[in-house]
Order: C-alpha cells, then structure tokens, then sequence
C-alpha cells in the first residue's frame, strides 16, 4: 500500500472518528426506499416544478459544494440520480455534517423531485442519513461530454485487479453488472425452457467418493469422521443416471463442476455446467433439444438492456459432420489407421504438447483441437466419436468402432457434449475396466471402476439422450467474450 493510499485512507478514518463524535450513525442498520433510482426520475412530469416526495438510498459517485449548497449523484442498482443539499434547507449544523462525507459513502436522502435550470431531474433533499463509510476509495474514473454522449474513463483498468477485486469492479463498471444479469438471464431461461419440457431440476453430490462421468484430473480432500478420501465432481453424469434408472425419466442439474487443471481463456478450474437427461430418447432427439435451447438462451442474452456484444444470430439445424471424416479433411491422413508413434509424430507437428506423455485416446483429442475444433466458427455439430474417446457412449448402430455422441463447436470452443447413453453393464464394467488400466499405467484422468454405477445399472437403465452444456463457455459465445474471467464472478487467482 502506497503512503499517498496510506494518507487518504487515514483521512477517511478521521472524518469516520469526527462523525463518531457528533454522535451521528455511520453504519446503519436499514433505510427504507420508496423508489429507485431508475423509478424516481420519471415521476417529475414535464412542466411541473416540484414532483413528489422521493426516498433513495446508494452510493455517492459524484460530488460538486458551492459554499451554501452541494450536489452529488447517488447510485444504486438501477441506476443514479442527481440529489441537492442546501444549508438554507438543512440548517447549518446538519449542513455541516455533508463536510466528512466522501466519494463512495452509502447513503439514503429524502425530499422532493424537482428539475435543475439544466433540466436534470433533482432531489431537494430535506432529511439524509449516512449508512456506510467508506473507508477505501473506490477507483472511480471520469466522465465527459462529447458530441452529446458521455464517454467514462475508468479509474480501474489493471484488469488481474479487477478479477481479484471483483466487488470493486461491479461498483464502480455498470456495464460489469449488466454482463452478470444478462448470465443469470440466460440461465433463468434455461430453466424454463427445461422446466417447460418435463425436466425435474435435482441436486447430485459434489463430494464424491468416486469421480467419473468425463476424464480430468479431480481435486482431492479427505473427510476427518470418516477417514476417507473425496473427490470435488468432475462431473454430474453419473449421478443424474442413477435418478433415470429410479424412475425419474427427465432429470437436470446446473451446477459447479471442479477439475484439477491449467487456468487460461476458456479454462476455470470451477465451472458452471448444465447436464439434462431424457429416458428413451437417442443423440438425434437431444440435438434437436440442444439446438432450441442454445435458441432460447440467445434470446435471453440479447433481451438484456444494456449488453453492449452484438448476440450472433443463430439459424438451425445446425450444421452435422462426422468427427473421422473432418479430422482426416483436416490432416490429409487416416488418422485412426496410424500407428501410435506415427500419431505421435502427427501431435507433434500441430503443435500438441508432449505428445509421447499422453495415451492414445486424449492425443487424439488434442490433435483434433488442434485441426478442427478451433476452426469452427459458427455452431456445428460434430458426430460419431470413436469409442476409445467415449466411455460412456452407445456403440453407433451399424459401426461399432464408433459411438452415438456429439459434441456442439462454436467460436473455436466446446460448449456440449451429448451420447446416446450406454445402458448395458456389461459393456460398461468392460470399458470401466480399461479406463482403469489406464489409469494405473499413471493416466491420471483415467476414471476407476465404478462398482456403484454399475449395480444400478444392472437393475436396468432406460435409454436415454445425456447433455452436458459448459455455461460459461455457452455465455462467453451469446457475447462475445474472450476470456473466461469475465463471465465468473470470482474467478480462481493466484494469491496476490
């Protein structure tokens, strides 16, 4: 902390300590509002001097004193509004009181609307009350005219800062706010749009004894009564499965999901992920559910006032290709009848990272990111995976070395993964069984075997068409977003 930082800060404390000695409040319990912000501008109708008495409460973020008189601009939620004290109003010693007030402090004002000789709507205050100080100061940038818009210039532009300083960064970046409101819109209409189809919303275990349901690395913990290690989820899948074999027939989760992995532009180590499950339905049915639901959640996005990204117009069907067919496209080779040193070699040239430390199935993942995924631009729907690559998927009716499973590309990125759902157990134990292999080998993406998973599904599973939706990646394509921090609230940091 700088001295400079160190000097206003003491200043604030002792305006703190002089308001302590009058006796006045400085954190207060409630205020009670009659309006907002947004809500009390429009009540002083056009030629009419003095409106109605308003209540507001927010927080100052301007300041300008004349002597006799001062204006400021209280905001709030919806908004701010501009207020006015004057000592002939006030009294002298309560005017006074407006001398140890600072830019940031929270306060409530009440009094009349009326229109400034500028024609701003006004508050002539005649009672306020402070219900916070602040003791910090909020980085608060300017603001100026130009050709009749107001153009602000942040005061907070470190932006690790403001990821780690997110409280900072809502307060004073209203454009912030409204990214985060139009989100929880998004996820609201899915909601809606699940709920409206017969889904059951559920809750499932994020500490779990087994991880499984995808390959990544899990965080680990250990429970002290019970002396036993426990997994964060990687994933709903196999939870939400189980509730299917017990009769729930449409079940979904939204959810945090944890994976122990590298932090970059699309990765947080804690994500947001929607799974949603339907009993009888195949991959071809759940497509067409993903394709309204994207639809749905576009709508919502661009419904938001004030988010400034241009949402992407969205027609359907999506496009359809088949994953072996645009990764050969891609490479110029069959890449499945490659030997693994000649797809080592292949990694290696498209830019895969240590290629030889990794199994056969996740190189080939990654040399698809690498020639496909990142070059698919507008949403599409990559088909038919091979069965190494989906655990967890249906053999494709006539071609069993692939599997019923789509993944939707857009912008470069992920944002679902669906399979028609493998439902026989002995099919399962198999490929249980062979992930666990790997896993011993020292994969240590690798689910075990899980033994629970498999007694429900010998009592007999339905099939069904699974979906998991990564929302925040979803969310960051509706607005155009590049980076993952900017759709999480609280983003993982390393300590400062």
């Amino acid at each position: 902390m700088s001295d400079e930082l160190n000097f206003v800060m003491q200043a604030r404390r002792d305006k703190l300590d002089a308001l302590l000695a009058r006796g006045e409040q400085v954190f207060g319990y409630s205020f009670e509002r009659t309006h907002s912000a947004a809500a009390a501008v429009p009540l002083l109708l056009p030629d009419v001097e003095e409106g109605p008495v308003v209540s507001v409460a927010g927080r100052i973020v301007a300041w300008r004193a004349h002597g006799k008189t001062a204006f400021a601009h209280v905001a709030d939620e919806s908004g701010k509004i501009q207020v006015y004290f004057r000592k002939d109003e006030l009294g002298e010693d309560r005017f006074s009181v407006l001398q140890q007030y600072d830019l940031g402090d929270i306060v409530g004002v009440s009094g009349p609307l009326f229109r400034t000789k500028t024609g701003e709507v006004t508050i002539r205050v005649t009672a306020f009350e402070l219900l916070a100080k602040s003791l910090r100061p909020l980085p608060y940038g300017k603001e100026e005219v130009v050709d009749g818009q107001t153009i602000r210039h942040s005061g907070f532009v470190d932006q690790e800062q403001r990821y780690r300083q997110r409280y900072a960064d809502l307060a004073v970046h209203p454009e912030v706010r409204t990214t985060f409101v139009a989100r929880s819109r998004m996820i609201s209409a899915m909601r809606g749009f699940l709920d409206g189809r017969g889904f059951l919303e559920v809750e499932t275990p994020v500490l779990q004894p087994l991880y499984g349901g995808a390959a990544a690395k899990p965080f680990v913990t250990h429970h002290n009564a019970l002396d036993m290690p426990l997994f964060l989820r990687i994933a709903d899948e196999l939870y939400l499965k189980r509730l299917v074999v017990g009769g729930f027939e449409r079940v979904y989760e939204i959810g945090h999901d944890f994976r122990n992995e590298g932090i970059d532009r699309t990765h947080n180590p804690e994500f947001t992920m929607l799974e949603f499950y339907q009993a009888y339905a195949d991959y071809t049915e759940m497509m067409s559910v993903v394709e309204a639901l994207i639809v749905v959640s576009a709508q919502a996005v661009g419904a938001t006032p004030g988010v400034v990204a241009s949402v992407p117009l969205l027609s359907t069907p999506f496009p359809r290709m088949q994953w072996t067919a645009a990764l050969n496209d891609a490479a110029g080779v069959d890449v499945m009848g490659l030997e693994d040193e000649d797809l080592r070699q292949l990694g290696q040239r498209v830019g895969v990272e240590h290629p030889r430390k990794l199994g056969r199935a996740k190189l080939l993942d990654e040399i698809f990111q690498a020639l496909v995924e990142r070059k698919l631009q507008a949403p599409t729907f990559m088909v038919d995976y091979p069965v190494e690559l989906s655990p967890l998927a249906k053999p494709k009716r006539g071609n069993p070395s692939l599997t019923e499973r789509f993944e939707l590309f857009a912008d470069g990125r992920e944002l679902a993964n669906a399979f028609s759902e493998l439902n026989d157990p002995i099919d399962q134990r198999a490929r249980f069984e062979a992930q666990a292999v790997l896993k011993a080998a020292g994969d240590e993406e690798a689910p075990g075997v899980d033994e629970d998973y498999l007694r429900a599904m010998e009592y007999g599973m339905p099939p069904m068409g699974g979906v998991g939706i990564g929302v925040d990646r979803l969310f960051m394509y509706l607005t155009g977003t590049a980076n993952i921090r900017d759709v999480i609230l609280f983003p993982t940091m390393r300590p400062e």
